[in-house]
């Protein structure tokens, strides 16, 4: 189900500070409808947490798990993969992290 367009009452003239709050609120809410249809969806820019590398700072716990937002094929011909995202494997900071691959069959 996707959030239809935020619509706000109407600023009467003359007010500034209303203005710029409903201005503000619309931004706001119109940033966090666009990011849950995404997630409704799949697609990779609801992602929060997505990143080019496995988290080298902060505390993450095992389980935690970081999207790829840069997938490319690697490896070499006749064991080529993608790596769809990191696994914490061991809680710390900034924890043990594990590549998920995805073999490609080329």
């Amino acid at each position: 189900m996707r959030i239809q367009t935020i619509r706000l009452p109407d600023v009467k003239e003359g007010v500034r500070y209303l203005s710029d709050l409903v201005y503000t609120l619309m931004r706001i809410l119109t940033e966090i409808a666009t990011q849950l249809n995404n997630l409704s969806e799949g697609r990779i820019t609801a992602a929060t947490n997505a990143s080019t590398a496995p988290p080298t700072t902060g505390e993450h716990q095992v389980g935690d798990y970081v999207r790829n937002s840069a997938p490319a094929e690697l490896g070499t011909a006749g064991s080529k993969y993608v790596i769809e995202g990191w696994l914490c494997t061991v809680a710390g900071t900034p924890g043990t992290w594990v590549q998920k691959r995805c073999l490609t069959g080329n």
